[in-house]
């Protein structure tokens, strides 16, 4: 007998087409979505327009003020420490086995060098972790982490004066101790346990170097950083520096290159070629110094790429650069576009963020901690996005407590994290980063208005 079955209906045979081809549904929502937001943008209003333009212009203040004074510098220390830092020292100072005060000192203070996301930094807790360090001192040192290095202590106090830069290199730091003891604290006993299962030691030391020249490479890379990004300041003895922190910038430039030929055994006539040119840089361009400053940077990193043994050190820099400069730039037009400059008006009205956290009462602070912890901020984003609220009405304890809570916390960040310490940990990890940013943040904005 014939089939007298009926064809599916058109609706059943889209379903499976589109059961069958997911991929290609996904790629057409994509298209349609981007289309319609396109199709619906308010281009031509007085606002929307604007809006477009600080974000361009604060874009634009910040690859000039900013990259490469910064930036450049923190990438190429970051690929350095990739580079050259044992981890078989690190797990040796961050392990179970070591003295409560050295763990918890080296996990709070070594944030300070790092130049990482709140996401990139869970590979590393995560290894350090499951490889035997303590829960305190492995979680003082995923707080600090994207809490604090040296490029937002630099770029935050730069950017949004010394005084809250201090306040949040400070909270820090002490936010990093008080967490990881507290943490420490309440899972003692289950720690006790997990240490007896880690009998086999952390390893030696994966480089030669002796520490002090080690010590005296990152001091003077550092030292580099911070004297070329001196900003002038109210105070005399401040002035001073910054009248000659160029000079300074020179000297401590000509000790790296020096270590770098004695210690290192770069040759001295690529170093002198290298010499030759920024010298030329500054000759040709006298009132630009970043033109000699890049010109110094990128040729550090070609000599490091034409040798074999610390060519590592340029390619971990280049990988820093990608990953973080993109975003970040993305999230200073982001930042200009939603909220405008300081003094200016982007798409969102600054009577908004009045209403939300325009003074420094315990409700605006702790809205602007909770926010922050579920939002996710790329290295170094939190700054010019801060500035705007700022900018826009925002109170200087909220502010603190953004800066104290948002880079440390997102959501992905928290996902992660419960896979490796379970839910438990994780809830009472992220309670303890909400708390105490909202308490040191209300206090900072009733002391300091």
């Amino acid at each position: 007998m014939p089939d007298t079955q009926s064809p599916p209906s058109a609706p059943l045979r889209l379903l499976g087409l589109a059961r069958e081809n997911p991929g290609q549904i996904r790629w057409l929502g994509a298209v349609v979505g981007i289309f319609l937001l396109i199709y619906y943008l308010p281009a031509g209003s007085a606002r929307f327009d604007n809006a477009v333009l600080e974000g361009i212009r604060l874009t634009h203040w910040y690859a000039q003020e900013h990259v490469i004074l910064c930036l450049l510098p923190a990438f190429v220390i970051a690929g350095a420490m990739a580079a050259y830092l044992s981890q078989g020292a690190v797990m040796r100072y961050l392990g179970p086995d070591a003295p409560m005060p050295v763990a918890f000192g080296m996990a709070s203070v070594s944030g300070t060098l790092l130049a990482v996301c709140s996401c990139t930094v869970l590979p590393l807790f995560g290894g350090i972790y499951r490889r035997g360090a303590g829960l305190g001192p492995a979680v003082a040192f995923l707080y600090s982490g994207p809490a604090i290095n040296v490029m937002a202590i630099v770029v935050t106090a730069k950017v949004l004066g010394l005084e809250l830069g201090l306040a949040r290199a400070i909270g820090a730091i002490v936010f990093a101790v008080v967490i990881g003891v507290i943490m420490h604290l309440l899972y003692r006993r289950e720690e006790q346990n997990r240490s007896q299962g880690h009998a086999r030691g952390f390893g030696d030391d994966d480089d030669g170097r002796p520490l002090g020249q080690v010590a005296a490479f990152f001091g003077l890379m550092v030292g580099i950083l911070v004297f070329a990004n001196w900003a002038a300041a109210d105070s005399q003895a401040w002035m001073a520096i910054h009248a000659w922190k160029w000079p300074i910038t020179g000297a401590l430039s000509l000790l790296f290159g020096w270590l770098l030929w004695a210690r290192w055994g770069w040759p001295a006539r690529w170093l002198l070629t290298l010499g030759g040119a920024v010298a030329l840089a500054v000759l040709l361009a006298p009132g630009a110094p970043e033109l000699a400053f890049a010109v110094g940077i990128t040729g550090l990193m070609l000599i490091a790429l034409l040798r074999e043994d610390d060519r590592e050190w340029a390619e971990q820099s280049w990988d820093f650069t990608k990953q973080i400069l993109p975003l970040l730039l993305v999230g200073v037009f982001v930042a200009g576009l939603l909220l405008g400059r300081p003094g200016e008006q982007g798409l969102i009205p600054s009577e908004w963020v009045v209403m939300a956290v325009g003074d420094n009462g315990l409700r605006s602070t702790f809205l602007a901690s909770l926010l922050g912890g579920f939002m996710y901020f790329s290295t170094l984003t939190e700054v010019p996005i801060v500035q705007g609220l700022l900018g826009s009405g925002m109170g200087k304890g909220p502010a603190l407590a953004l800066l104290l809570g948002g880079p440390a916390l997102s959501l992905p960040n928290m996902l992660v994290i419960r896979t490796i310490l379970g839910t438990q940990k994780t809830l009472v990890y992220c309670s303890l980063v909400v708390v105490m940013a909202t308490i040191t943040g209300y206090l900072y904005g009733q002391l300091w208005p």
